[in-house]
């Protein structure tokens, strides 16, 4: 009975991605890393601590990322965001991509802030190998699904993005560690080819967002 209750326990914990505990107040994520430790559950102790150092000074809301329209975008977090374009990651904290069943179109987060535009085209590293430590995440099983994803987009199956909205982590590429992840915007869906210049994969688009 006792290992039951640590197995759902266990399960229940790992179901809080940085997302999830982004997208709530300082009181809730104070309550819930409460909650952790008193159930031994230090990695999400950790994850509440990372969200709160986050938080602005004083407290106050996160200011979000906004809209065309001047309008705060509402943003979902990538399971959520997934979910909407069909598409079920292997992964819920490592995924950056998936698949989607029905067409076979490759669907991948992309992070806002990375996004590249000149003269009304857009472009988006989305993989590169690891050169010299220089980008670490390349090696991980995240970065080598990508990597698949990137090659099956290229031999021709489709490819559309999300844009995921947070804070970069000096020193580390936002796939690998962030700041903070606010979420997706769900009403944002990139169309995009994958182009191969020597050994990097880009994502190309010929309009700003």
């Amino acid at each position: 009975m006792q290992a039951g209750k640590e197995a759902f326990r266990a399960r229940r914990a790992a179901a809080w991605t940085r997302e999830r505990v982004d997208n709530l107040s300082k009181q809730e994520i104070e309550q819930l890393r409460t909650n952790a430790g008193n159930l031994g559950e230090q990695d999400l102790v950790t994850l509440c601590d990372e969200a709160l150092r986050a938080l602005p000074k004083g407290g106050g809301k996160r200011i979000l990322p906004l809209a065309k329209n001047g309008k705060a975008r509402r943003l979902i977090s990538r399971g959520k965001a997934f979910e909407a374009r069909g598409v079920h990651l292997d992964d819920v904290r490592g995924s950056w991509g998936g698949v989607r069943s029905s067409d076979g179109v490759v669907v991948m987060s992309l992070w806002a802030d990375a996004v590249k535009s000149r003269d009304g085209a857009c472009n988006y590293l989305l993989w590169a190998p690891n050169v010299d430590g220089a980008r670490p995440w390349s090696d991980t099983p995240s970065g080598q699904e990508r990597l698949k994803h990137c090659q099956l987009a290229l031999e021709g199956a489709g490819a559309e993005g999300l844009l995921v909205f947070g804070e970069r982590l000096d020193g580390h590429l936002p796939e690998e560690k962030a700041r903070s992840v606010h979420g997706v915007d769900p009403e944002t869906v990139l169309h995009f080819k994958v182009e191969k210049q020597g050994d990097e994969y880009w994502a190309v688009w010929g309009k700003k967002i």
